[in-house]
């Protein structure tokens, strides 16, 4: 099984900010370019569970509305520009192959 220790100081190595969250107890996440990853201990180290956009002290998620993809936290809206998703796609692709990383 991987160090969690481990998985987490590679990814401050990659230029993640890590930080708790208080909605979020049993996770910690990974923050880069205003995206979010969502990580939890599971048997096998860390698992990414939710991934979205920061809005402030929370986490939007992707969503569709009236035919738009937005990023949305309760009634709160922030626009999926094409960055956004961007910066968010390669914020898991990085999280993935970090944590998959021996």
């Amino acid at each position: 099984m991987p160090d969690p220790s481990s998985q987490l100081q590679s990814l401050v190595d990659a230029g993640f900010q890590l930080e708790t969250f208080e909605r979020y107890p049993k996770a910690v996440g990974a923050v880069r370019d205003g995206g979010i990853a969502l990580l939890e201990v599971h048997a096998d180290g860390l698992r990414l569970i939710q991934s979205g956009w920061r809005m402030g002290e929370v986490m939007g998620l992707l969503v569709e509305r009236n035919g738009l993809q937005v990023f949305q936290y309760k009634s709160e809206t922030v626009e999926a520009t094409p960055e956004r998703l961007a910066a968010l796609g390669s914020l898991r692709k990085d999280v993935e192959t970090l944590l998959a990383a021996p």
